[in-house]
Formats: C-alpha cells, structure tokens, sequence
C-alpha cells in the first residue's frame, strides 16, 4: 500500500519535493492532497503535478482522511503551528528544517509528537542521500581514524530574498543555512553534544546574522568549525580529518553527490527529473521521503537517522549562537 502524502504549502521548495516523489515508486508513495493559504494557487500547483486534491487552507488538509503524512514546506516561523495543528489531527509530519525557530518550540512539537503518537521528522534532507549513508558507514569503520578537526561551510548572497533576511520571516545566516553544516557535524559526531559553543561573526541591519562562524570543542580535543552565510559565497565543502587521512566533500556540502577517501573520488549520481526544479539537485528529497515511509512501515514515531535528539542539539547549538551575536525573535519571547 503506498504511502498517502499531504502537502502544506505551494512554494518552491514544496514544488521541488513533488518532483523528487515522483522519482520513487508509484506504488509506494502517492500525493492525495496540497494545501495553501490561497486556493488559487492550490489548484494551479494540484494541476501542475496532477494532485486530486486542492485545498485553500491548512484546516482542510489536516481533516483529509485519507492521508498518513504531512510535507511542511512553509516558512519555518510557521513550523511550529502547523506541525502541532496536523499532529493533532492525527497526520503524521516530515517538516522543512529548521524543524523550529528555537529550542522551546522543538520541544513542544516533539511533546506533540508524543502526546498523539504521531511520527515527526525534521526534512534535513542531506541526511539520508547515499553519500551520507556512505559516510555514516566509513566513520563507523575508523576509515580514517579518529576524527580531530571537522570544518564545514556554506554560504552564498541571499540579502535579496525576503525570507533570508527579514527577522518577522526567521532570516539569518544561522536559521536558513547553517542547519546544513551544524548537521553534518552532528552527523560525524553521531549527535555528541560539544563541550563548548563560540560564535562570532556580524549582522545586518534587520537583526539578524549576515555571516556567523562558530568553533564547537568536543570531548578528547576534537574540534569542529562551521560558517554559515547569507551574504558571501563560500565553498559550500566540508573536511572530516581524522588520525589516518581525510574525507573530503569538495563541493555542495548540503546536498552532496561528491565523496573524496584519501584522495579517492567517487560519484553518486541522481535520478533525473521530470520538471525543472527551484533548488540544486532537489530531487534528492527523495531519500528522505523513502525513510519517512520505512519508519511508517516499522511504526516508528522518530527516524533512527534523525532523531528527535539531533534536532534538539541543533536547537541548542543555534540558540546559544545566537545569543552570544545577540540575535533575538519574537518566538523567543515566552511571555
């Protein structure tokens, strides 16, 4: 039986996610419904990717019988609202990272979760492409011995695009791509908490962080570096160099199909696409969905490859950040 998707909101990257699903296997995974604020724009993307379904509010969606996931593809100022809304209307959610604008709100979608025993993942997507699942599996062979120093960047000019900069829409270098980079850490270090956060960098006018690096010591003297920008370009790589050589991803850290071993290259290449898509090689999103639907299928509330802990760190990670750059959203403000 496939697995029936709902999806919340008709964006880019929501348009970008339908594409991937029809990479996959009809027969396991089928979109039922779409959702936005403004039906004409639900219908005009249910025409485009031939979804039966069109809904001009999110109420509607939640109270579709007929759909076991929800893609959340909203701002990430509304992750927490309509998480809690589908979850609570027993929809399981695969939602956009960042799962929420701080700590507190992963917490209370995670108590959520639990409270209606519903599944929920954060659609960290680098997470589940092949190369990482390669990675996972050399680390775990000491491939390159212990790991000392992991750097990893990303960073390109986003100062033109609302979401990336405005505070009322969640912008900052942290929130929209130093997700990328806190995970791939986490991920080397198999969600390790570091034993210490320092974050420096600058903001911009609208308060919140242009460029942000942040330096993150770990047990044993293991270091890891991350530098996350809305206005520079960056080489968007990352290096794992442990006692025994190097692991190198020489390019497109956040959605990588480059792995570099002791100098030795290898591909893994993508399926291609039946429309054009927003973002570089999105179809990827493919890989995440196939493990939301294997979770469904072994009845997991929580990915074993993202769990909930992993989400927590990054939270923690970026709220403490944060604070020392000294920016602040209204979701902070738990009065």
């Amino acid at each position: 039986m496939a697995t029936r998707w709902g999806i919340c909101s008709a964006g880019k990257i929501s348009h970008d996610f339908s594409v991937a699903l029809r990479t996959l296997d009809p027969q396991h995974h089928q979109i039922v419904a779409v959702a936005a604020r403004d039906l004409q724009h639900a219908e005009d993307f249910a025409k485009r990717h031939n979804i039966p379904r069109a809904y001009g509010s999110y109420d509607e969606l939640a109270k579709d019988p007929d759909i076991d996931i929800v893609y959340i593809g909203t701002l990430q100022i509304n992750h927490l609202g309509t998480g809690k809304l589908f979850m609570t209307h027993k929809k399981g959610v695969l939602i956009e990272k960042p799962l929420a604008m701080n700590l507190r709100e992963v917490q209370e979608l995670i108590a959520v979760a639990q409270d209606n025993s519903m599944f929920l993942m954060e659609a960290v997507w680098t997470r589940f492409f092949p190369l990482s699942c390669e990675l996972r599996r050399l680390l775990s062979q000491s491939e390159v011995g212990d790991v000392q120093i992991v750097r990893a960047e990303i960073g390109s000019p986003l100062t033109h695009v609302p979401r990336c900069v405005e505070k009322k829409l969640g912008g900052g270098a942290l929130l929209v791509v130093g997700i990328y980079s806190l995970n791939f850490v986490f991920m080397v270090f198999n969600g390790e908490k570091p034993e210490s956060i320092q974050a420096t960098g600058h903001c911009l006018d609208t308060g919140v962080d242009g460029t942000t690096v942040l330096v993150l010591k770990f047990s044993r003297n293991r270091l890891a570096v991350c530098t996350c920008s809305v206005t520079s370009n960056l080489a968007c790589d990352a290096v794992i160099s442990g006692t025994k050589g190097t692991i190198k991803i020489p390019q497109k850290m956040w959605c990588p199909t480059t792995l570099v071993v002791n100098g030795t290259e290898t591909e893994f290449p993508l399926p291609e696409p039946d429309m054009p898509l927003n973002y570089i090689n999105s179809v990827g999103l493919r890989y995440e969905a196939e493990e939301v639907r294997s979770c469904l299928l072994n009845g997991l509330k929580e990915s074993p490859v993202m769990p909930w802990a992993h989400s927590k760190l990054v939270a923690e990670t970026v709220d403490e950040a944060r604070r020392q750059m000294g920016v602040a959203y209204d979701q902070d403000n738990t009065q």
